[in-house]
């Protein structure tokens, strides 16, 4: 649910990518975050200039979490399946064929 409350909107669509896949060209600097006091992961980062989300780089877990609306140019992947569909919006209708996941991966 906080995916959703986060972007306003159905679902939240993140590229997952290995910490040393990722790395900021510019604007480090810049970055905010706010992570709900009862969470145990994922901090909502944000540019302190405009707002923007922008990637979560979770050292701790050796992975990036990048927001992919706000990528400016096609990654080249597509989704591969769903998570957190136990708690998505009852309005909200998945009608594709991708897998779903009930709640968080372990792998």
């Amino acid at each position: 649910m906080r995916c959703r409350k986060a972007r306003s909107a159905a679902h939240a669509s993140n590229l997952v990518v290995p910490i040393d896949g990722f790395r900021f060209t510019r604007g480090e600097d810049q970055l905010g975050s706010y992570k709900v006091p009862e969470a145990r992961f994922f901090p909502q980062v944000f540019c302190q200039s405009c707002g923007s989300r922008m990637p979560l780089v979770d050292t701790s877990r050796g992975f990036t979490v990048i927001a992919m609306g706000a990528l400016d140019a096609d990654p080249g992947v597509r989704p591969r399946n769903h998570i957190f569909v136990a708690s998505k919006a009852l309005w909200f209708e998945i009608t594709d064929a991708l897998p779903q996941i009930a709640e968080q991966q372990t792998s």
